[in-house]
């Protein structure tokens, strides 16, 4: 299969997408590389998305599994690069990626390389227990990869599976580190030992993690209690008693309300100093302070870089941890590899969590966050060295086509077109935002956001909503210029039908 899928991704382009009927395309750049010898042409929709093949699919599975967030059925195999295929040979521009998680497009022929290799088999055969058996070539594969864009000042990193156990094990690995800190040693008493399994303190602390309303850092247990976006992802499930501080509403357009936007910001950090020196008089001194540079899942909710800077000074001050979530931010979706670049800091986290555009989740970390004894962060699989190839790869890509460039310019096409049309749309849109191609923009309410989304799908484009009433745009760092115009007249065909 995988051969057989390489060898069509190098052939010419298949008759399932040709170009697109009664497309626009504004923009003709540069010469054609590899990439986009095989993506096709445009969109071109053959059925409404679900079409009936996915209504069909989605009721067989419906019979043994939850289907109530299902979209439609998609066909991996003949999506190509920016361009997602579904069951029904309707081919869509994707600006979503399955919620940012693409790095350089679907079935990019660099990849696909590694899946023909043969010296590669035995690690998509054999998933090993990288915490006790790890294979030959796993520290290689971590310096050529992952240790190659660690974070300033974070020359450690634990891999894990997704982005939620990322941040659960950060979580674990902060407190640990608070306790240490705490006694001047490693040691546990033999009180602690025991009242540990049995939940009880002083074995298990009444330590906490401050967050930020708005915020999502996932939906294990831990981490939830640091979720503070939709009550359907919290209703009837127990939480940590833990701080969560307000997170700054700025007023758009920033040039504008630059005074009342840095009153905002200055009142939610003395909020967060409140809100430590409250917890530490409840006997839940706060080890630790958890933030996304952009609140993605939340609303794509921006603050200056000069918060960021002033927070991390804050952590510093009260003896907490800083830890950044990059599962979204990161990987090069602002113009930069990591998002907390932007604020120009040379101690900019004690830990940076990943995942999404990196294929493999994990934290980087500072030396003094090690885990004293083993298994204190262990679970069966502790990542996928399989995954590790994956990146190596992206990795070279992103270099060789210097991608990071190219998001910038992408970005650039991008927000001038969102800008035009909320100028041209006020009645709909509003709050026009970006980096990089890390873009976002308000629609009135969240019926409508959810009805436009809709109706760009069916005109050949898959977004994804974020926070109450917007729309978020996630495209591959493969996407250019072209691509983002494209985009952009189709978006502007749906807003033009809406009523």
């Amino acid at each position: 299969m995988a051969s057989h899928l390489y060898s069509r991704c190098l052939a010419l382009r298949s008759n399932v997408c040709r170009s697109a009927q009664g497309v626009r395309h504004v923009s003709q750049v540069a010469s054609v590389k590899a990439l986009e010898e095989f993506e096709y042409d445009g969109p071109r929709m053959k059925t409404e998305v679900p079409g009936p093949v996915s209504l069909a699919l989605q009721k067989q599975l419906g019979e043994i599994q939850n289907v109530q967030s299902l979209n439609f059925f998609c066909d991996y195999e003949e999506s190509r690069g920016n361009y997602l295929v579904d069951v029904d040979g309707n081919c869509m521009l994707d600006v979503y990626t399955q919620i940012a998680s693409i790095p350089i497009g679907y079935n990019h022929p660099a990849l696909m390389k590694i899946m023909t290799n043969p010296h590669n088999l035995s690690s998509f055969v054999n998933r090993p227990a990288l915490g006790m058996l790890p294979p030959r070539m796993f520290p290689e594969k971590l310096l050529d990869g992952l240790i190659s864009v660690a974070p300033k000042g974070l020359k450690r990193v634990q891999t894990m599976a997704c982005g939620s156990c990322s941040n659960e094990n950060a979580y674990k690995a902060i407190f640990i580190w608070y306790r240490t800190k705490q006694r001047g040693h490693s040691n546990p008493t033999p009180e602690e030992s025991a009242t540990s399994v049995i939940n009880q303190a002083p074995g298990c602390p009444d330590l906490s993690i401050l967050s930020f309303m708005g915020g999502f850092h996932g939906r294990t247990l831990g981490c939830l209690s640091t979720t503070h976006t939709k009550a359907i992802q919290k209703l009837d499930v127990p939480s940590f008693d833990w701080p969560a501080a307000p997170f700054p509403k700025l007023r758009y357009p920033l040039a504008q309300y630059e005074r009342e936007n840095a009153q905002e910001e200055k009142r939610c950090l003395e909020e967060v100093e409140d809100l430590i020196v409250k917890w530490q008089k409840k006997g839940k001194p706060v080890a630790g302070i958890v933030i996304e540079p952009i609140q993605a899942e939340g609303g794509d909710n921006y603050a200056s870089f000069d918060f960021f800077r002033k927070l991390r000074a804050i952590a510093k001050k009260h003896g907490s941890a800083f830890l950044v979530d990059e599962v979204q931010t990161g990987g090069g979706s602002t113009g930069l590899f990591w998002a907390h670049q932007h604020w120009g800091l040379d101690d900019p986290a004690d830990m940076v969590t990943f995942s999404k555009k990196l294929l493999i989740g994990g934290y980087f970390y500072k030396d003094e966050f090690e885990p004293d004894k083993p298994m204190r962060i262990f679970n069966t699989w502790m990542g996928d060295p399989a995954k590790n190839m994956f990146l190596t790869e992206v990795l070279k890509v992103i270099r060789e086509e210097n991608l990071l460039e190219q998001v910038k310019r992408t970005g650039h096409v991008m927000l001038n077109g969102l800008y035009e049309l909320q100028a041209r749309y006020p009645h709909l849109l509003s709050k026009a935002r970006g980096l990089g191609t890390f873009c976002a923009i308000d629609v009135k309410d969240e019926d409508t956001r959810n009805k436009l989304i809709l109706k760009a799908r069916n005109k050949g484009v898959v977004l994804g909503g974020c926070g109450n009433q917007s729309i978020r745009f996630r495209p591959a760092l493969v996407f250019k210029e072209h691509h983002a115009q494209l985009f952009l007249n189709i978006f502007n065909d749906a807003l033009a039908d809406m009523k």
